[in-house]
């Protein structure tokens, strides 16, 4: 995949992949310096639409290891050998990138190059630790509807990183503060209500 490409382009050039089933290995190859960047989109997209439960928390623990990868300055993510081997069925990711394609594309048309040091190689350890935080936000936040803003969060900071847009990323910082301050609100609750059982 050519650098070039926007996220949407590099969406559908993953849906059209060869084979019937698609190793993740494949994928995380073929994304090669955008590979941050896809995978916090690809695991903040299933949360920005109300989700059951463990859906948030396998998304949040996944994020939190790609961020502290990016938090300690890796090059590239280091995915488990047995997660590499796994694979998708090629409807199901076509199914899944057609549904994520038109907010994207939406998002694309008012998305360019801005502030692009925010986006850059020194800024990737401190966005790394900024998406370590959402992601503990969604392993804690309600059940269906309390992890649509850091999901929201999460997308637009990765869009930020592969469209080079520092705007996409203060906006993701923004959204996601006021979903880290519901998903706190939400564990103080839980918090208070089982010390006023004891």
């Amino acid at each position: 995949m050519s650098s070039p490409l926007r996220t949407s382009g590099l969406l559908t050039a993953l849906a059209t992949l060869p084979g019937e089933r698609i190793p993740v290995g494949t994928i995380v190859a073929a994304l090669k310096d955008r590979t941050y960047a896809l995978l916090v989109v690809l695991l903040g997209l299933p949360n920005c639409l109300p989700m059951p439960p463990p859906i948030p928390l396998v998304c949040g623990l996944v994020l939190a290891f790609v961020a502290a990868q990016m938090l300690a300055g890796r090059a590239m993510p280091w995915l488990p050998e047995g997660l590499l081997g796994k694979t998708i069925g090629k409807p199901e990711l076509a199914k899944a990138v057609s549904r994520a394609l038109p907010p994207l594309v939406r998002l694309e048309r008012i998305s360019r190059p801005r502030l692009t040091m925010l986006g850059g190689t020194v800024a990737v350890p401190i966005l790394g630790l900024l998406i370590l935080i959402l992601a503990l936000g969604l392993v804690v936040s309600a059940p269906f509807i309390g992890q649509i803003p850091l999901g929201l969060a999460v997308c637009l900071v990765g869009l930020g990183l592969v469209e080079r847009d520092g705007l996409f990323i203060i906006a993701g910082t923004l959204v996601g503060i006021g979903g880290l301050v519901l998903s706190a609100g939400f564990a103080y609750a839980i918090v208070s209500g089982i010390s006023e059982l004891f």
